[in-house]
C-alpha cells in the first residue's frame, strides 16, 4: 500500500510562496492520481488541486487558487508538488495530499498523509 508524506508547509508572508511535496512510498504512484485538500481552522476539508496519474489531466478547485496554485508531478521520484504563489491569510490551513483511482471522485480518496501547516501572515 502507499504511504504518503508531505512537507514543505511554514510561515509566510502574504504575497509569498511555498512548494508542498508529497512523497509517496512503499510503493510507486501508477495508476493513482494525487489531489491536495486543505482544511482551515472551523472550517471542513477542502479539495485545492488535484492531478491524474499520467499527470495529463489537472483540477483546481475555483479562481480563488487558479492562477496561484500549480500542482505537478515528478514520476521518477513518485512525488507530487503544490506550487503556491502570491499567498494570502485565507489560504491558512493544513495541507494534505492523497492518493485516489479517480481524482474527480471524493470518495476515492483512501491513502491521506498526515498533513502539512501553512500559515500565511498579513
Amino acid at each position: 500500500q502507499v504511504q504518503l508524506a508531505e512537507s514543505g508547509g511554514g510561515l509566510v508572508q502574504a504575497g509569498g510562496s511555498l512548494r508542498l511535496s508529497c512523497a509517496a512510498s512503499g510503493r510507486t504512484l501508477s495508476g493513482l492520481g494525487v489531489g491536495w485538500f486543505r482544511q482551515a481552522p472551523g472550517k471542513e476539508r477542502e479539495i485545492v488541486a488535484a492531478i491524474s496519474w499520467s499527470g495529463g489531466t489537472t483540477y483546481y478547485t475555483d479562481s480563488s487558487v487558479k492562477g496561484r496554485f500549480t500542482i505537478s508531478k515528478d514520476n521518477a521520484k513518485n512525488t507530487v508538488y503544490l506550487q503556491m504563489n502570491s499567498l494570502k491569510p485565507e489560504d491558512t490551513a493544513i495541507y494534505y495530499c492523497a492518493a485516489a483511482r479517480n481524482i474527480f471522485n471524493m470518495g476515492s480518496y483512501d491513502r491521506w498523509g498526515q498533513g502539512t501547516q501553512v500559515t500565511v501572515s498579513s
